[in-house]
């Protein structure tokens, strides 16, 4: 018998979330007695505590918080594994691909005209995520297949094709110390303030002082404007280039790659044959 049911998982996770008892069982639509019973019995089996409770508190203990953790990782393969369950056995689906707004590299046409004239080629549904988002979705079945930047977004459980590799540029007010210059190094940018993205790893100068936290490009831009921060981004995702900011190559900034990411365990010939005709269209190999 498997030490975890998808159930009782659904269960403690929804208890470290709201570390609330009454609030968990409503979300549940279940009793609260019988909620905590599921609890105890839980932590009986797995022979740790979960929880730390009194009649006015709940709390995680590390065991819980590991437990929550590899949990909601857990609860999202299930579903994603239903999902392509489903998907798997519909020989009409659609292909998903998720993208950020401009982060193509203005490649997504012809990747779209590339797979179209292949002979098993369905309709593809473009989907706008976020910033940090778009792994997520194709991790937990929302989406198929999805333009992420390396080594800005998180790979974990994904397999990839790089489609371009892009230098990066500086962004800075006219009036900045740098301004003048037709290029810049990671060096003469290790004292400035560099933007905090939200969910993205820090991959800035070394030295920089993290500056101000923001959720896309166009929040950056706006903080480059008041003078709060300089930015350093992919080439591409500068585009377009505004006439009021300067536009810097960083010439021995590491370079960044625009990638093509699936579930590592998705084999599906819908998939790969997107993949092929997108490799083929960018000219990678």
């Amino acid at each position: 018998m498997a030490e975890l049911e998808t159930r009782e998982l659904e269960y403690f996770v929804a208890v470290a979330e709201e570390l609330h008892f009454g609030r968990a069982a409503a979300c549940l639509a279940i009793a609260q007695p019988a909620l905590s019973k599921a609890i105890r019995r839980l932590e009986s089996r797995l022979g740790v505590k979960l929880l730390e409770r009194s009649s006015r508190h709940v709390a995680l203990t590390s065991a819980g918080e590991a437990l929550l953790h590899h949990g909601r990782h857990a609860l999202n393969a299930v579903s994603a594994a239903a999902e392509k369950a489903r998907r798997a056995g519909d020989q009409q689906a659609h292909l998903r691909l998720v993208i950020k707004p401009g982060g193509d590299a203005n490649l997504l046409s012809g990747i779209l005209a590339a797979y179209a004239g292949r002979p098993d080629a369905r309709q593809v549904d473009i989907l706008f995520g976020g910033a940090t988002d778009r792994a997520d979705h194709v991790r937990d079945g929302r989406a198929d297949v999805a333009l992420l930047y390396a080594p800005f977004d998180d790979m974990t459980g994904l397999d990839h094709q790089t489609l371009t590799v892009e230098g990066r540029v500086a962004i800075l007010r006219p009036d900045h110390r740098l301004a003048s210059r037709s290029q810049v190094t990671l060096a003469d940018l290790a004292q400035e303030t560099l933007p905090r993205w939200k969910g993205v790893r820090w991959t800035g100068a070394p030295e920089a002082e993290r500056g101000p936290e923001v959720t896309d490009a166009a929040e950056a831009l706006q903080m480059i404007r008041l003078g709060r921060t300089i930015a350093i981004l992919p080439r591409s995702l500068a585009q377009p280039m505004h006439p009021d900011l300067v536009y810097l190559p960083v010439n021995d900034a590491p370079n960044s790659e625009l990638v093509l990411a699936w579930a590592q365990d998705d084999r599906r010939r819908l998939v790969a044959s997107f993949v092929a005709a997108a490799v083929d269209a960018a000219g990678t190999t």
